[in-house]
């Protein structure tokens, strides 16, 4: 090998441990001048209870029915789900080749809080608790019903990630079958479990943390770092350093350590820009009703679009739809800029 070769120049592949898959970083391209447009977005002002939204207490949902006048967290089963409990099973198959199967399952949403005007960089760690505590309870009823076989909790926020609504909320989609990223993320966490007698996750964060160029934050029980083989610019995951493979495992203490490091990434997001910082994040962990799955190591994905300002954002093109994906701003620098971000959110700086 080349000794010359530095990851901070040239041109590289990296590999994503837990899917196989590649990602291009061409970091040398960093240099070359932006022409592009860079711009700020309007204030954020939104009222503390807006009349119009249907995820405020007390108001009108969608369907007609009301709101409870909540005052922590609330969950409600999703009025226009992606998925129902009730399709009948059934698939198709066209000469081998036009293939398809029915889905069933149930869509769950979480309101974070009763204020429509805050997020969870905003929210108080009590709040962002209680929520950590209430997705648990979410998971364990429906891990209970013996059709669903994977759980998701996740959260879109930002009109640029899709968000219909404003209002600080997530939501959990339970089916039947186990999805396409959760099977990748089996398959290699499994074969790296039968042949060393440990988690995949367990031995990664070891590296991590002995390198340091990649850690964001971390407390007692979890590490907030930019994965080696991030794609998105900003992208970053959470680790538990436990090894446990679901969130009914963690205990107070973890739940309060979680909640801590939720509010750290979230805000330094929210001042790498000084904007309500978009992404799409959700928790990766054992499928249910599907074995014991020894091998799965909790954690959470944070995929954030935005690259160089508030509405400058990193598309999928060309290349990336065509070979694999590609990234200029090296990992290492991501996690830089994101580490060396304030605490406070910029916000109360300004109050």
């Amino acid at each position: 090998m080349d000794t010359n070769f530095d990851l901070n120049e040239h041109p590289h592949t990296r590999q994503n441990i837990l899917t196989g898959e590649w990602v291009l970083v061409s970091p040398h391209r960093t240099k070359r001048p932006w022409q592009g447009k860079v711009e700020s977005l309007p204030a954020d002002n939104r009222p503390q209870h807006d009349p119009a939204c249907y995820l405020c207490a007390g108001n009108k949902r969608a369907d007609g029915s009301k709101n409870p006048d909540y005052t922590t967290n609330f969950a409600f089963t999703n009025d226009y789900s992606a998925l129902l409990p009730d399709t009948p099973a059934g698939e198709i198959s066209i000469d081998g080749l036009l293939k398809a199967e029915s889905q069933s399952g149930i869509c769950r949403v979480i309101a974070f809080s009763p204020r429509h005007d805050l997020t969870l960089a905003e929210l108080e760690l009590t709040a962002i608790k209680g929520i950590i505590q209430l997705w648990a309870e979410e998971f364990k009823a429906l891990s209970e019903n013996p059709s669903i076989k994977h759980i998701q909790i996740f959260e879109n926020k930002g009109e640029l990630m899709g968000c219909s609504n404003p209002h600080p909320h997530g939501q959990i989609w339970a089916q039947n079958s186990i999805p396409l990223e959760i099977h990748k993320e089996t398959e290699n966490q499994k074969k790296y479990f039968q042949v060393n007698g440990r988690s995949l996750l367990s031995d990664y964060l070891k590296v991590e943390l002995k390198e340091q160029k990649r850690i964001v934050f971390e407390n007692d029980s979890f590490v907030v770092l930019v994965p080696f083989w991030a794609v998105w610019p900003y992208e970053t995951m959470i680790i538990s350093k436990r090894h446990v493979r679901s969130i009914l495992e963690f205990t107070d203490k973890e739940q309060g350590d979680l909640a801590v490091a939720l509010k750290n990434i979230t805000v330094r997001y929210d001042n790498l820009f000084q904007v309500s910082f978009p992404y799409s994040a959700g928790m990766h962990q054992m499928p249910v009703n599907d074995g014991h799955h020894a091998e799965w190591h909790w954690h959470m994905h944070f995929y954030p679009p935005l690259l160089r300002s508030a509405t400058i954002k990193k598309f999928m093109v060309g290349y990336e739809m065509l070979g694999n994906p590609q990234r200029d701003i090296t990992p290492e620098a991501a996690a830089e800029t994101l580490r060396n971000l304030s605490e406070i959110h910029y916000k109360s700086t300004n109050l």
